[in-house]
Parts: C-alpha cells; structure tokens; sequence
C-alpha cells in the first residue's frame, strides 16, 4: 500500500483558494500538563478500585501480577491506538471546515469519546466475544486462554499501527474482528482432530460481517442523499458548497451543526468501540481473577431469590418429561451440542437440569460475594453454556412448545442470566474511555489529513462535511443501540466519498483504491497474523 498520496494542492479549486492552515495549529502549551495529571488521577482511581475488588481475594502470585499487567497494558495499548486511528474521523470535517480549530476539535472528540465509552451498554462487547469458539471463553484462564488473549490484541495493535503510519483509514473494528477469527480458526485447526472444539460461530460471524459490509455502503448512499438535501434546502447560500477560503469559519448555524455532529460521532465512536476493548479486558480479568470478576457481584440477595424461582419455572417448563440428569453428564451433552450443534433427545432435558441446579446452587450461598473459588468458575461455565444452549435452540426453534406466560418466565430467566454474566465494572469503563480518549488527542493528524484533503479532488466544503457527519453520527448511534459493532472508519469515509460524488467534486481514485486495499486485506491479514501468534504463544504455555 502507497503512502505517498496525491495532496490537496493537485486539486485546481484548491489552487485557487487560499488553503486551510487549521490542521497545523500547534498544541496549546498547557496540553501537556492536563494530559498528565489527568492520566495520574485515573491511575490512582483505577489503582483504588482494584484494591476493593481483590481484597476479599487470596493474594495473587508475582507471576499473575505480572501476567494481569501486561494484559491489561496491551489491552489498553489497542484502545489507545484505536482513539488516534479511528476517532480522528470525527474530528476530519470540523477541521477541514474550519468549524473548530485543531486542538480543540481533538480535545473535544477525546472528552467526547470519554462520555461515550462511560455509558456504553456492553452489548456489543459481548456480541465480539461471542465471535470466539465457546470452549477457549470457558477455559480463559488456562495458558491457552492467555495465549488467545494476548495473540488477538496484539495483531490487531500492529495491523492499527502499520495502517496509521501510512495515513490509511483502515477499521479497528474489523481488524479486532480478523484478530479474533484467527485464533478461532487456528484453535479449530489444533483441536479438529480430538472433536474437542466448536469451531467458528458463523452464524455471529455472518451478523458481524452484515454490521461491517453494510454500514459503509449506507453512508456512501445515504450521506450523497442528505447532501443534496441539503443542496436544495439551503440553495441561495452558495457559501455553503464552496470550499473554506484559508481559516475562515462557516455560517453559524452551519458551524452548530457541524460541531453537534462531530461530538455525536465522537460520543458514539465511544460507546461502541470502546466496548471491544471492553469485553477483552473482562476475558483477561475472568481468566487471571475469577473469585473477583466471574460474576457480577454486586447483584444483591433480592436477586438471588428471584433468580432460584425464575430458575426452577424455567427448568419445569423445559423438562416437559420430567428426565433428570447428574450435572457432569447435563454439561457434556450441552457442551457437545454446542461443538457439533447437532441437537439430541437429551439436551433439551440437559438444560432443564442444568437450569434448576444453577438456581438451587447459587441461592444456598446468599451472596455472590460468599462463593468459594472452586465453585465460581464451575457455576460461570454452567451460566454460560447455558446462555449459549437457549440461543442456539431459540435460533434453530428447537425449545418446547410454551404459552405466553411460560415464554415470559424464559425470557425473565435468559435476562438474569445475562445480568451475572454480562456486565462491566467501572473502572475497567474508567480506563477504557481514558486510552480512547488520550489516543485521540494524540495521534490525530495523518488520519486526518488523508480524510480531509485526499478522498476527493477537491477540498471539503462545509455542506459535505455537515452531511458526512450527519450521516455517520446516525449510523454508528443506530447500530450501537442494536448492538452491532460497525466501523467509524468505514462509515465517515464511504460518508465523505457519497458527498464528493453528489457534490460532482470527483473522487481521488489513488487515495480510494489505497483505502478499499486496507479495508479488502484486513481480514486476511489480521487473520494470518493473530493465528500465527496464537499458535507461536501457545509453544511456550503448552
């Protein structure tokens, strides 16, 4: 892939205009020093909270301190990177528009990515781990486990890296996603020999693949619609399609609305990716601290109580023979149903099972908090098989047959299932949205710079970048509600590029074709990469 892309100043229009200088503003002296008081309070934050959590735990061993360091580090490391790779998108068309000098519009996306990430559901966290075979999320804390970690977040930090050195837009999204396939086709690979894995969960795949496919082509469509919307409404201010002439600012309603637009995205950039990272700090935390951070400990006893008698009306209504099954041969059967998805007369039955001894077990200790360590993980595993079990039936509509008020009991039942198991502590919150935002405010410029002044031959004008962001904040925030993970990368650029075609400012075919080939070759690559890590890691903890 060529680095080396037409500039701005090939354009004839940009000739003629005096060219923006807003890109280059330097960095206000007192950057510095906010930055790092900044970064040492949340240290110190984060620092507390852990305490709390481990303190009810036996101490760890120096190896497990240095093992949950380095994760987290990198774990870190991929949001960091994913801020000044991804969210400079945002803040490419109040730049180039001269809506907002540089260094704030960086600084202002960064605090916006922050507020995002702080109240990100986790759904889509979730929904990226999900990608990963069911067998290597239950043994997370095995060296195998460790070694699925480390290898996906660490191809996906030198797939980022590499793009953002060259100035490609290219997605963190779907680099994570090309990470996390690798290591399921790898493990797949390993394993395929003894039965002992599921494999790839294609059907998550497919739901994946549609979120990633889709959204850049509805913001290439949908931003060349709103633009010339927008074209017609505001005709008489031809101001608005022309190209900013050297700082000058837009109109102010313009200049709001381009402002409100690059805090939408920034702010939906924050709740949607900053959740993968999310869910990988939470595989790290499960698998080295599980007595801590298996299960959402601060349901109370209340919920306890109401999840033993959702527990047995779900298992009465699943066992319509009213066959038990001893917990261990419950597990295989759910656990080879799983791996094959070939359903047999015992796993319904199996689930049943399954569903009233979770129930009974958890209730008899009262509080989360009083749960020995060797019951934890095995009551966690059992959760999740079973949350993984009912959607596989509800999908392939193989659950029994149930009246309106059993239905209800079941899905009562699934969302408390869910509520142990999926759920994200704030701190962890805390430090995500902190990466995510510094890394914005930090590495900005060569995304930047390609997104504003590359895409198309002409320079941006502020009816193209108002349309762009328009687009693109409606798109990720759709998605995020949905649980999708879509890339921001993708959508605000494919946004930019529908508002050059409608706008007839003709595209840079150079900078496309170099952008399509990153977003065409991050699959593969980021595949071969994070499998070849996994399978490299794994001779040092086999």
């Amino acid at each position: 892939m060529n680095s080396n892309l037409p500039p701005v100043s090939d354009s004839p229009l940009a000739s003629s205009t005096a060219k923006s200088t807003n890109v280059h503003v330097a960095t206000p002296k007192f950057f510095m020093p906010v930055f790092l008081t900044i970064i040492i309070a949340t240290l110190i934050y984060i620092g507390f909270q852990v305490s709390a959590d481990l303190a009810h735990v036996p101490p760890l061993s120096l190896y497990s301190v240095i093992l949950l360091a380095t994760a987290l580090f990198i774990a870190l490391a991929f949001e960091f990177v994913n801020g000044f790779h991804d969210t400079a998108n945002a803040v490419a068309t109040v730049i180039y528009t001269n809506a907002l000098p540089a260094p704030v519009a960086v600084m202002w996306a960064g605090f916006c990515n922050f507020l995002g990430v702080m109240v990100a559901s986790g759904a889509v966290a979730y929904g990226i781990i999900a990608l990963l075979p069911v067998e290597m999320i239950m043994n997370v804390g095995s060296g195998a486990g460790f070694a699925m970690v480390f290898a996906l977040l660490i191809a996906a930090i030198l797939w980022n890296l590499g793009t953002w050195f060259l100035g490609i837009p290219a997605s963190s999204s779907h680099t994570l996603i090309g990470s996390i396939l690798g290591v399921g086709i790898m493990n797949h690979l390993l394993n395929a020999s003894t039965g002992a894995t599921s494999g790839i969960d294609m059907d998550q795949v497919i739901k994946v693949g549609k979120a990633l496919l889709f959204s850049p082509l509805i913001g290439f469509a949908f931003a060349a619609v709103v633009f010339l919307l927008v074209k017609k409404i505001f005709k008489n201010q031809l101001e608005l399609f022309q190209p900013p002439e050297g700082n000058k600012p837009p109109p102010p309603l313009i200049r709001a609305i381009l402002i409100f637009t690059c805090t939408g995205v920034s702010f939906a950039h924050g709740s949607n990716d900053g959740q993968k990272g999310m869910g990988l700090i939470m595989l790290i935390l499960i698998g080295l601290v599980p007595l801590a951070y298996s299960l959402n400990k601060s349901l109370d006893a209340q919920h306890l109580q109401s999840f033993e008698q959702l527990s047995a009306q779900t298992s009465t209504v699943l066992n319509v023979n009213q066959n038990e099954l001893p917990d261990e041969k419950a597990r295989a059967v759910l656990t080879k149903y799983i791996q094959t998805k070939e359903q047999t007369p015992e796993v319904v039955p199996a689930l049943a099972s399954i569903t009233s001894h979770l129930g009974t077990h958890v209730a008899s200790y009262g509080d989360l908090k009083a749960i020995p360590e060797a019951a934890i993980s095995e009551i966690r595993n059992d959760m999740y098989l079973s949350t993984t079990t009912f959607k596989r039936l509800d999908k392939a509509k193989a659950l029994p047959v149930m009246d309106a008020a059993q239905a209800k009991v079941v899905k009562e039942y699934r969302s408390s299932l869910d509520s142990f198991l999926q759920y994200i502590p704030n701190w962890v919150k805390v430090a995500v949205a902190l990466a995510l935002g510094l890394g914005t405010m930090v590495g900005w410029k060569r995304i930047v710079v390609t997104v504003g002044e590359r895409i198309g031959k002409n320079h941006m004008t502020y009816g193209q970048g108002m349309s762009a962001e328009l687009v693109a904040m409606s798109t990720i925030a759709a998605a995020d509600g949905l649980g999708m993970p879509v890339s921001t990368t993708h959508v605000l650029n494919s946004a930019v590029a529908g508002t050059m075609v409608a706008n007839r400012s003709g595209l840079n075919f150079a900078t496309v074709k170099t952008i399509l080939s990153a977003w065409i070759f991050t699959l593969p690559a980021t595949i071969c990469l994070s499998g070849g890590l996994y399978w490299l890691f794994l001779q040092f903890v086999s």
